[in-house]
C-alpha cells in the first residue's frame, strides 16, 4: 500500500488530503502523470499550444468563418434539388448503383456483389449514369 496526497491529482482540495491506495493504482496514478508530463513535452517541441479538443471549440470557430450567405445557400439547395431530379431521371439501377457509389461510399465491387453480378456491369451501368446524368443537368441549366 502506498500513501498519496489527494491535492496532486484532485485541484479542488486546498489541504493536504493523505490516503492509501493499492500499489496497482499507484502506479496508474503514476503512469498518468509520465504521459501528461510527456505531452506537455511535444505540445511544447511542436509549438502545438492548443488542443483540438479544447473545450472552447477551435472547430467551431473555424467552421463559423466559413460562413455561406443566404444566397449561397438558397443556391445550394437549388443545385442539390437539381441534382435529385437528374438522379430520379436515371434508369432506376443506374440511379441506385450512382446513389450507392457517391452517397453512401459503397465501392464497385461491394455493389456488384450485393447485386450478384460481374463488377464491369456496374462499372458501364455507373458511366452510362453519369454521362445520361450530365445531359440532363446540361439541358436544365
Amino acid at each position: 500500500m502506498k500513501e498519496i496526497n489527494l491535492r496532486d491529482y484532485y485541484p479542488f482540495y486546498k489541504e493536504d488530503t493523505f490516503v492509501e491506495v493499492p500499489d496497482e493504482i499507484a502506479l496508474l496514478l503514476r503512469e498518468y502523470e509520465l504521459l501528461e508530463e510527456a505531452y506537455r513535452i511535444r505540445t511544447y517541441r511542436y509549438r502545438a499550444f492548443y488542443s483540438l479538443d479544447y473545450a472552447g471549440g477551435i472547430e467551431r470557430d473555424i467552421a463559423a468563418l466559413d460562413q455561406k450567405n443566404p444566397c449561397e445557400f438558397v443556391e445550394q439547395l437549388y443545385d442539390r434539388e437539381q441534382l435529385y431530379k437528374g438522379l430520379a431521371s436515371l434508369p432506376e439501377k443506374q440511379c441506385n448503383r450512382i446513389y450507392a457509389h457517391y452517397f453512401l461510399g459503397m465501392s464497385k465491387s461491394a455493389i456488384a456483389r450485393a447485386e450478384k453480378i460481374n463488377e464491369s456491369n456496374v462499372r458501364q451501368s455507373i458511366e452510362h449514369g453519369l454521362r445520361n446524368l450530365e445531359k440532363f443537368l446540361r439541358k436544365n441549366f
